[in-house]
């Protein structure tokens, strides 16, 4: 008798944002910007920014929460817990065992993933890859960040693309595919496109500790990468699954980078689902983020194909592609 297969698939989503919501016109009153500037380069209106004292792991807990919630399991039935993010708390112990303690899970393997934008998809790769070897069944997978933190707000070239936020997932075993397949890659000689290159040495900050972007290399490498890794994954399930993309979740960096990638792929921008208008680049939290507000606003359902696809520094990329449940 041949045993049945074990896959994994989403079974809940969730995402917290900060109460304050920071328009272009406020940024305008203290960086030399406006609203028509930053709406023509980015399609970004209106960010969230993290209060004093409001860290990573609250709003990862948060939209953790909301997915459990979703999911409709207890909390202690999670035995995976993995957070994405360029942003920790501190640097030890991890953010993900500092979620872990906040929501009072005792038995989790819990660790960080630091892909920055692609962070997300990287450790949804990952939480597939251990559920179907059998090791755990049921993972909580997070992007949180708070990037005002590691922003020059006198930098309007990058303090007006940011945001903060949290998105998460719960993905659970079962003998149904979910997660179909899965592609990720990095070039580190293109490290320095995008970076924070800043380090803390004896008690001492050493180099700059703010996000470093050379915007037209990374437009055009964005765009490039994103397609392509899009074209591995449905080139590697197509025979059993085929390539119908119900809609496409990309990194929200903005809108310029999200419709020429959606181009290349031959898909209408009304497949893509955009929320970047509204929350800014939330770096590893934007696609689950995304994800969570079509989930909710009923316009993903289940039954249909939806491809995630990211890119960040490293350079990193990678793409998800998933049928909902």
């Amino acid at each position: 008798m041949v045993e049945p297969r074990t896959y994994s698939a989403i079974v809940g989503v969730g995402s917290a944002l900060p109460s304050r919501c920071v328009t272009n016109h406020e940024l305008a009153t203290f960086v030399d910007t406006s609203d028509d500037w930053i709406v023509s380069r980015s399609g970004i209106h209106t960010r969230y920014l993290a209060a004093d004292g409001q860290l990573t792991s609250d709003l990862a807990t948060e939209a953790a929460q909301a997915a459990i919630c979703a999911a409709g399991i207890d909390v202690n039935a999670i035995d995976l817990i993995i957070v994405a993010t360029s942003t920790p708390d501190m640097i030890f112990p991890s953010t993900a065992c500092i979620v872990q303690a906040k929501l009072g899970n005792i038995s989790a393997a819990a660790f960080d993933v630091q892909a920055v934008c692609t962070g997300f998809v990287y450790a949804l790769h990952v939480a597939d890859s251990l559920i179907r070897s059998g090791s755990h069944r049921n993972a909580l997978v997070i992007g949180a960040e708070i990037f005002s933190r590691i922003i020059d707000w006198k930098d309007r070239s990058t303090c007006v693309l940011f945001g903060d936020g949290a998105g998460a997932v719960v993905l659970s075993a079962g003998n149904r595919p979910g997660i179909l397949g899965s592609d990720i890659q990095s070039d580190g000689g293109q490290r320095n496109i995008l970076s924070v290159p800043g380090n803390v040495r004896n008690g001492v900050i050493e180099g700059s500790p703010y996000v470093q972007m050379n915007g037209q290399a990374v437009f055009k490498v964005a765009v490039e990468k994103m397609a392509h890794t899009c074209k591995r994954v449905l080139e590697r399930t197509h025979e059993a699954y085929g390539d119908h993309i119900d809609w496409l979740v990309p990194h929200q960096a903005n809108v310029r980078i999200m419709d020429a990638t959606a181009k290349r792929m031959g898909l209408p921008i009304e497949k893509v689902v955009a929320t970047v208008a509204q929350h800014g680049n939330t770096s590893a939290a934007s696609i689950p983020l995304a994800l969570d507000v079509a989930v909710r606003d009923g316009r993903i359902k289940s039954g249909h194909r939806v491809m995630l696809v990211g890119v960040g520094g490293g350079f990193t990329w990678g793409s998800v592609y998933l049928e909902m449940v």
